[in-house]
């Protein structure tokens, strides 16, 4: 199965990843930064969490409000991961070089 993910801001200001296909934003996830002591986490979580444990349902891409230009590589692997229940790799997320306040990047957690 082909997946075109893609990272975008909805007009809520959500950040979302997921399948694009036709008309709508497959098997949404929401991309949230958490504060944690060793700085700023990433964590990938369904979209409709915590009601929805899995990834699914759709998003009507007139809810976009900015795409970015690209998604990182090791986001796409990490939303797969989450997606499928496969590991593809080992390590964790760093979104460091995104840039945010101090620079502070960090590990995804899917916990």
């Amino acid at each position: 199965m082909s997946y075109d993910i893609r990272l975008v801001k909805l007009v809520s200001g959500e950040m979302v990843v997921g399948n694009f296909a036709g008309s709508d934003i497959e098997e949404p996830a929401i991309l949230q930064a958490m504060p944690t002591q060793q700085g700023t986490q990433m964590v990938l979580l369904p979209y409709g969490y915590p009601f929805d444990q899995e990834m699914k349902g759709k998003i009507d891409k007139s809810h976009v409000l900015f795409e970015y230009e690209s998604c990182p590589e090791e986001l796409k692997t990490k939303y797969i991961e989450a997606k499928t229940n496969i590991s593809l790799s080992s390590g964790g997320l760093d979104l460091s070089g995104m840039g945010g306040a101090g620079g502070a990047g960090g590990g995804l957690d899917l916990g």
